[in-house]
């Protein structure tokens, strides 16, 4: 069992920035990815980034490449996302997740809401 607590999400003016911050407690697991999936209301659930947690390789969504960057820090168990360069379209609900190797599903945290304002 993995618990997530997710924080960091607010308000912002278009071009602004913010962090999001997910933490991990529960049963340790050693193989597996964490990042951001994000929902705006009506739309699906789509990627946004992810890294490796063995050797912290990120991937990022084509909307986001350039500006944000997922990092770990290790002995806290978690992860961070740095939005820059905030655009209306990023406005969603931000879930982070785990993903651990060999199991079907992903753990997902509770959601943070991020708005960017035009």
């Amino acid at each position: 069992q993995v618990q997530l607590v997710e924080s960091g999400g607010g308000t912002v003016q278009a071009g602004g920035s913010l962090r999001l911050s997910c933490t991990a407690s529960g049963r340790t697991y050693s193989d597996y990815a964490m990042g951001w999936f994000r929902q705006a209301p009506g739309k699906e659930r789509e990627f946004v980034a992810s890294l490796r947690w063995s050797n912290g390789n990120p991937e990022y969504s084509d909307s986001v490449k350039g500006r944000f960057t997922i990092t770990r820090q290790i002995a806290k168990n978690a992860v961070y996302l740095q939005m820059n360069s905030l655009k209306p379209e990023d406005t969603a609900v931000y879930f982070c997740y785990v993903k651990i190797r060999g199991m079907q599903d992903r753990y997902w945290g509770q959601g943070a809401q991020v708005t960017v304002s035009s």
